[in-house]
């Protein structure tokens, strides 16, 4: 017999709220892993402080994606308010003044997001940060959310951080020379030339003064450390740090099919060349090289006599020679272009060498697509990316720097030659290309560490 009492509305659905620093490298892998969590069930939200930089959709609350969970689907809701810059302010174009102002008025606003959620009948059960935002997880820890970190950057210079600032280990002084060896547990062979920048920056800056406050706190503000890694990639280094810090592996964090687009430009440029025969370049979205620098790059590309496609952003197209800016005419050899979807135009078939400054996303892009690299670092992780591409992977060659034309010529000769050395480079390049794909398959290293930590996330809703 009925009770006549309407049926108790279901529980609300784990939900995880990620939170981002507002820049196109932290932003992109928070978003798949976002996908991917949703895709397991969970409800996901993300969120940011939105300005006219960012390559994404800037949507507002959409709570039709609240019905998407195990499909996909994400909702937004930026902060707002709170004394944040509105999204057309120029200082977002400083990251500088970026970083200080959102450790000002960040954590209010997302606290009112927290508060906005819990008021709405879907409590936030766990918050996941990006690196670099140490606000976001203090702000958590204060109305009693667990916390995630999602570190961005390699697990090995996730450990290099870790054990510096813990001084769990011995470093090279900061006027020891290039050679000086580094000794973490755990870690490849490494000197002095490719530890990560901000280990021996002037403790002023704020980046540094913002990884400090992320690995002095790791232990007490994050449960569980996200790392944008795969375990075939970086095992040794894995299991070393977990004697530390929860490490789950859950990379490459980029999305594995095409994801449509339409036939753009750079693809009907690449669709028109021979199989692996171009050069791909392009330096991230915050690496600005002089203009000398990009006179010998144009130098350099121009005297391989091969196709090339450079991404140029448009605060350095000034910088370029007049024949490289011209690129992209019907009687030029190479196309000059300010964005691309840089993982599909690394997948296409025409590319036959990437020429990049090894941040960490383009790092693994690389390795996913099983495309020899030449590296040229500038600062942050990339020198340490680019040990681990050389030297660990064997799938490319160091650009000296300051580069020179000649130098650059050899070095795009050694990748993409019929050598013995092109050819070994080559063929390693697609042994990565398969363990990184089989990682990120359903049942694969980095799919069971995502299940993982899903599985403690529906644990915690399910006690609360």
């Amino acid at each position: 017999m009925s009770s006549g009492q309407p049926p108790s509305p279901p529980p609300p659905l784990p939900h995880v709220l990620l939170v981002s620093a507002p820049f196109q490298g932290h932003v992109n892998p928070l978003l798949v892993l976002g996908r991917r969590l949703a895709s397991e069930g969970l409800l996901v939200t993300f969120s940011t402080a939105p300005h006219a930089g960012l390559k994404f959709k800037h949507g507002e609350e959409d709570d039709a994606a609240a019905d998407g969970a195990g499909r996909g689907a994400l909702r937004f809701e930026h902060m707002r308010g709170e004394g944040l810059w509105a999204p057309d302010d120029p200082r977002y174009r400083a990251t500088d003044d970026v970083a200080r102002h959102l450790d000002d008025v960040a954590p209010a606003a997302l606290a009112e997001i927290i508060r906005r959620q819990a008021d709405a009948g879907r409590p936030v059960t766990c918050v996941v940060a990006n690196a670099f935002a140490p606000w976001a997880l203090r702000t958590a820890g204060a109305v009693g959310v667990p916390g995630a970190m999602l570190w961005t950057q390699s697990c090995t210079v996730l450990s290099l951080y870790y054990h510096y600032f813990h001084s769990l280990a011995a470093f090279p002084s900061g006027d020891a020379g290039p050679d000086a060896p580094v000794d973490v547990p755990g870690l490849p062979a490494l000197t002095a030339r490719d530890l990560p920048a901000l280990i021996h920056a002037p403790e002023e800056l704020v980046w540094r003064q913002a990884m400090l406050s992320d690995i002095a706190s790791l232990r007490e503000t994050a449960s569980w450390v996200l790392v944008n890694t795969f375990d075939e990639l970086e095992h040794a280094a894995i299991q070393a740090l977990r004697a530390h810090l929860p490490v789950l592996p859950v990379g490459p964090l980029f999305e594995t099919e095409d994801g449509g687009g339409g036939h753009d430009v750079c693809t009907a440029w690449l669709d028109a060349q021979p199989p692996r025969s171009a050069v791909f370049v392009a330096f991230g979205s915050l690496v600005n090289l002089s203009r000398d620098e990009m006179a010998e790059v144009a130098g350099g590309l121009a005297s391989t006599e091969r196709p090339f496609l450079w991404v140029v952003r448009d605060d350095s197209r000034d910088l370029l020679p007049a024949a490289a800016a011209a690129s992209g005419d019907s009687n030029t050899r190479g196309k000059v272009v300010p964005w691309c979807e840089q993982r599909r135009v690394l997948s296409h078939r025409a590319v036959g060498c990437f020429l990049t400054h090894c941040g960490w996303n383009s790092t693994t892009e690389a390795l996913a697509a099983g495309v020899p690299v030449v590296t040229y670092p500038v600062w942050s992780d990339q020198r340490t990316n680019a040990a681990l591409l050389v030297d660990a992977c064997g799938v490319g060659v160091r650009l000296p720097a300051p580069t020179t034309r000649d130098a650059l010529r050899q070095c795009i000769e050694a990748v993409m030659k019929g050598t013995l050395e092109g050819e070994d480079i080559r063929a390693r390049a697609e042994e990565w290309k398969g363990k990184a794909s089989a990682a990120v398959a359903d049942g694969g290293s980095s799919c069971r560490a995502t299940r993982e930590f899903v599985g403690a996330v529906v644990s915690i809703g399910a006690g609360n």
